[in-house]
């Protein structure tokens, strides 16, 4: 599998293009939906047509981004280009995989270690820590100067998946960009207050049955939490208030890796994978059909909550072994 960025001959796909459909993943995150955003801004400068797609609804804590409204999962039209960001396989388009036979070519910018190169350009660098610093990349090799609409969708792309700049895989590129970022008189207080500090009531309600679940297993290095339907119907709670809280459960002194099950409505259950380095859970997740980064994956388990949990579980606890 080749990891390499290719923002030139992905730019000469774009200038060849009149008409085109970008793509985020699945149970939409910051990444995914600041980088589409701030590549559909791009792009339309240019006098491009473009349409924006998502399987999920959009995140309210990233409402405040210009077009975030305009994401759609149905459409008859062809296109010419599409371009996948932040999915790192072809199944995390969800049902907006129809998209792939409606576009005369396909490309995707990414930063998963696990993309099987799945488009016919693949721009992907797993060191990259947010695909957010490839949409940089990107718009400057197109000659697209950033304005402020631009730079608050990039910073919600590279800040969610930096943990705020704290994770292991923050590295200089990411704040040679946000210095850059700051000089488009981007509202960082604003911004982060409600994409780190806020928290709305559904989301702290179903904190509370998640704590009030968490186990720890193998001599305390592994905890577990689970919430069930039920809990996000009570909760009066959306997916989107159970991000993050997975690490609750890892952030405990002595804990090397945990696990928060997620049932849906369809009663499958989604699993949400965090470990301290240098473990990884990224191969535990691709056993379930799934995949991420070697710290933070997930993956969709269609069993019964207590089998599934159980399961997962097994294979965290055989990393060790």
């Amino acid at each position: 599998m080749a990891l390499t960025r290719k923002p030139e001959e992905i730019a000469g796909l774009i200038r060849e293009a009149r008409t085109i459909a970008l793509c985020g993943h699945v149970n939409p995150d910051g990444d995914t939906v600041g980088s589409v955003l701030a590549l559909k801004l791009g792009l339309e400068t240019l006098g491009k047509k473009v349409s924006v797609f998502c399987q999920d609804k959009i995140p309210g804590t990233l409402g405040m981004l210009r077009g975030a409204e305009e994401f759609r999962c149905e459409s008859d039209e062809r296109f010419d280009l599409l371009i996948c960001v932040d999915v790192s396989d072809m199944s995390r388009m969800g049902a907006c995989q129809f998209l792939m036979a409606q576009a005369d070519r396909t490309a995707q910018i990414d930063h998963h270690g696990t993309n099987p190169c799945y488009t016919q350009v693949n721009s992907v660098d797993e060191d990259a820590p947010a695909t957010g610093l490839l949409i940089k990349e990107q718009l400057d090799a197109l000659g697209i100067a950033i304005d402020r609409d631009m730079a608050m969708c990039l910073y919600a792309a590279i800040a969610t998946d930096t943990g705020n700049f704290a994770f292991k895989s923050t590295n200089a590129e990411a704040f040679a960009v946000m210095s850059q970022l700051m000089d488009c008189d981007l509202p960082l207080d604003e911004m982060n207050r409600v994409l780190f500090r806020q928290r709305q009531k559904p989301h702290v309600k179903l904190l509370a049955r998640a704590l009030s679940s968490l186990r720890f297993h193998k001599n305390e290095t592994i905890t577990t939490m689970v919430l069930t339907y039920q809990d996000f119907l009570d909760c009066q709670a959306l997916p989107e208030h159970a991000d993050a809280i997975v690490n609750y459960g890892v952030d405990i002194p002595g804990v090397k890796m945990a696990l928060l099950a997620r049932e849906n409505q369809d009663g499958s259950i989604k699993m949400a994978l965090r470990a301290v380095t240098p473990d990884r859970v990224d191969g535990i997740a691709r056993g379930f059909g799934g995949g991420g980064h070697a710290q933070a994956s997930g993956c969709t388990v269609n069993l019964p909550l207590a089998e599934a949990v159980e399961a997962v579980l097994a294979a965290m606890e055989n990393s060790f072994n």
